[in-house]
């Protein structure tokens, strides 16, 4: 079970306005804010925003993405428009994809500071 998931970021404001508007249509709520980063939670699952300790500029990694789990295609839609509208840059729209399975419907996006996010769901709904 993974317990939390931390992204790197070299604007804390900016990923605020992102993730503050985007994770609640995953399920994921506001935990604590300060300039040194963000924190989002949604049962046990924690998900952190902040620039590296280790004090050198933000990274993507390449190959990586975060994939939220969602119960219908309808919140896969609205993850989707709701980045977009607050600074994401699509990177795939929301759309079955037959070649992960029959029933996969996704979309993903990147964050401002390029991360790859999905919302994911295999429900008909």
């Amino acid at each position: 079970m993974i317990h939390h998931v931390s992204l790197g970021t070299n604007d804390v404001e900016r990923a605020r306005r992102f993730y503050d508007a985007v994770l609640p249509v995953v399920g994921m709520m506001p935990m604590t804010s300060t300039g040194e980063g963000l924190a989002y939670g949604s049962g046990t699952f924690h998900f952190s925003v902040q620039p590296p300790i280790d004090g050198k500029p933000a990274t993507v990694g390449n190959g990586t993405h975060i994939a939220f789990a969602v119960e219908e295609r309808d919140m896969v839609d609205r993850f989707y428009s709701t980045a977009l509208a607050n600074g994401g840059v699509g990177d795939g729209e929301p759309g079955l994809r037959p070649e992960y399975d029959a029933h996969y419907y996704g979309a993903f996006v990147r964050d401002p500071d390029g991360h790859k996010l999905e919302a994911v769901t295999y429900s008909a709904k």
